[in-house]
């Protein structure tokens, strides 16, 4: 199963809901390490990455710390040595998830007592010693701070010690590491840019599982970037919690202005843009996710300036009522997300694609504060839309502060309607493309025939057309005949 996107399920029914991004979450799939390259004397690793894109980046930077220490990598989990889940803890059903598969592989250590469990990520980070010592589901627990300690950790376990670290670290960006590709297409990879959240929205455990917020050297982005183009793809999505509050210089932590060696340098998101799209018109640059507290005109413009900067935002509202969005500790109100949305019209026009998250039935929300939600829907009219009922999590401020008083079937009942509106506007949105000429990157076959390929838009559509003679990993030019609420359907012009 290839890496899914956030945006590779325009709308989901009720019952496939999702959590919110972190800020960057796509339902939890499976995917694995498709390169067998395990020499016959080494061990192997196989993976499987829950959650948000960052994980499915991190398993990226696993799968390299491991190599390079003389492990080898397997696609079937019967013939792995070790095997790590890289998880999540965004919600309950997440984590329930990640528990009945940690069983399944407990069936198979049964009989195979030398086969090593490792957990990582958030959901390591949240429970520590509960799955190791309590639960004994696992041999080793790592957080996301700790992969370059991973094989010490390995063999701290064959020596029959417990092997845990989720120590968060100021600094960890892994900006030295060359991840390794998992599940490639060959056209499209993530490039973590920064780490953290320093947010603290109540409803949310990633600032207490990922830690605080530290960018990544722009040099070692870009070179990352250039790369991939080198080795012949075409699109790259920089990662963060919040990408718009990116800020790097080259002044250390501690370190006074005296003591620089040189000038002092700063790089905000929007000049980081900027430099990954002069690396070649060729290479279109996606991001995600944004906060709407940060996301400024200087970015807006950027994107306006460069045709290879993807004309697609995901800006998430979670409320539309100001009192909830009080209690969620989002730090803007519904007058500054329509009057950056009205920005995103002004600068990037109607065709810039706009998707979104939000909570339904969050603490105390009455019906009136719902139809707030519902009618900012109306009116922004967003392309996608990721949508869920709000699930405690414990050690969040909300859990600590707030109760959870919306009963079930009402947080349900508004999810509907939300889900209901978000139908209509999709296919309005999609409608707008009808009849229009659209660049596209050609990604793969459709899911449904190999006589038809797909690609995406700039502002992020999935279009279907027949493959003729269009090849995979290059730029056609497709006519939109018809569209579902989910998908474009065109033809090559």
């Amino acid at each position: 199963m290839k890496n899914k996107l956030i945006t590779d399920i325009p709308l989901l029914d009720s019952s496939e809901s999702v959590a919110p991004h972190t800020e960057a979450h796509t339902p939890c799939t499976t995917p694995k390490i498709t390169e067998d390259n395990a020499l016959p004397h080494q061990r192997k690793l196989y993976i499987e990455s829950f959650g948000c894109q960052m994980n499915f980046s991190d398993s990226e930077i696993v799968a390299s710390v491991m190599l390079e220490h003389g492990f080898g990598t397997t696609s079937n989990h019967l013939e792995a040595d070790l095997i790590f889940l890289n998880t999540c803890a965004i919600r309950d059903k997440a984590e329930q998830t990640i528990r009945k598969r940690l069983m399944q592989f407990n069936v198979i250590k049964r009989k195979r007592p030398d086969l090593l469990i490792g957990i990582l990520g958030c959901m390591a980070e949240r429970l520590k010693h509960k799955l190791l010592e309590e639960e004994k589901l696992v041999d080793l627990v790592a957080g996301p701070d700790a992969y370059r300690d991973l094989p010490n950790l390995v063999f701290k376990v064959d020596d029959g010690q417990k092997a845990l670290n989720v120590l968060l670290s100021r600094e960890e960006t892994y900006a030295d590491i060359a991840p390794v590709r998992l599940n490639s297409n060959g056209i499209s990879a993530f490039i973590s840019i920064m780490r953290g959240c320093d947010n603290m929205c109540t409803f949310c455990v990633v600032p207490f599982t990922r830690g605080r917020e530290r960018s990544r050297s722009p040099y070692t982005i870009l070179a990352e970037a250039q790369e991939l183009f080198d080795k012949g793809y075409r699109e790259v999505t920089l990662l963060g919690q919040n990408v718009d509050s990116y800020k790097w210089t080259n002044l250390e932590r501690g370190q006074k202005l005296e003591e620089l060696q040189e000038p002092k340098i700063e790089v905000n998101f929007a000049q980081l843009l900027e430099m990954v799209a002069k690396i070649h018109p060729d290479l279109r640059v996606r991001f995600t996710t944004s906060h709407p507290k940060d996301m400024t005109d200087e970015v807006l413009q950027t994107m306006a300036a460069y045709e290879n900067i993807c004309k697609y935002i995901h800006l998430p509202i979670q409320s539309g009522n100001n009192r909830i969005l009080k209690l969620m500790n989002r730090n803007y109100t519904r007058e500054w997300y329509l009057e950056r949305i009205a920005a995103i019209r002004r600068i990037l026009g109607n065709e810039c694609g706009l998707s979104t998250d939000i909570i339904s039935g969050f603490c105390t929300e009455t019906e009136a504060e719902h139809q707030d939600t519902v009618s900012l829907m109306d009116a922004v009219q967003f392309d996608m839309n990721y949508m869920f009922a709000y699930s405690e999590r414990p050690g969040t401020l909300a859990a600590k502060k707030y109760a959870d008083d919306i009963s079930p079937e009402i947080k349900r009942q508004r999810l509907e309607e939300i889900i209901s509106h978000q139908r209509e506007h999709g296919h309005n949105r999609n409608k707008l493309d009808v009849g229009s000429t659209q660049k596209i990157l050609v990604d793969g076959y459709s899911r449904r025939s190999q006589e038809h390929l797909q690609g995406r838009t700039s502002s992020n559509k999935v279009v279907v057309f027949p493959k003729e003679n269009a090849k995979i990993g290059e730029y056609v030019m497709v006519y939109i005949e018809d569209c579902s609420s989910g998908t474009l359907l065109g033809r090559l012009v």
